[in-house]
């Protein structure tokens, strides 16, 4: 099993306006980068997302943007939107439950998404591997990618590239102490 965040920050480490807003992205263009999210998407067997990662999505507008399976992580949400139903789940139970159900089920490679879920994961030290695109703006404030973690996680970096439009890509392994 493999747990695997792939994501876009700030020069500054936000993910995000501080009222959700992501048009900062289009800085970079092409959502590829230039570097690899096609080939990334590839790889990955379905993509665990928070909720509110979820909503943002469909609040796009658009056709759903994944070809796999996609689980969302909530104690509240019951289903996903019709417009999704086949494509996209709602689970949940702690993290360790829901990586053995999935790894029961035959999914191996996963796709973290969204902050409060990458820094759950992170707390819980599920993560294997960090793909973060930094892109060439300073938004100032937002929301964080990385926020009040007490747990110390360590990673090496393996490979760097730049992108588009001076975004570029650092791709960290999960490092043993």
């Amino acid at each position: 099993m493999k747990n695997i965040v792939y994501i876009a920050t700030s020069m500054d480490g936000y993910i995000a306006t501080k009222d959700g807003g992501l048009d900062w992205l289009n800085e970079i263009g092409d959502p590829d980068c230039g570097i690899g999210f096609s080939e990334f998407m590839d790889s990955i067997d379905a993509l665990v997302m928070g909720r509110n990662t979820y909503e943002k999505v469909l609040s796009f507008g658009i056709e759903w943007p994944y070809l796999k399976k996609v689980f969302v992580l909530s104690n509240t949400l019951k289903k996903v939107d019709p417009s999704v139903a086949g494509k996209a789940e709602v689970i949940n139970g702690t993290l360790k439950e829901i990586i053995g159900k999935l790894n029961d089920a035959g999914y191996e490679h996963l796709y973290i998404d969204g902050g409060k879920t990458i820094q759950s994961f992170l707390k819980e030290d599920l993560i294997d591997e960090m793909i973060i695109t930094k892109v060439p703006v300073v938004l100032g404030e937002g929301i964080p990618l990385f926020e009040n973690n007490d747990h110390e996680s360590r990673f090496k970096l393996v490979a760097s590239m730049e992108g588009n439009n001076g975004a570029i890509q650092f791709h960290y392994k999960r490092d043993s102490f």
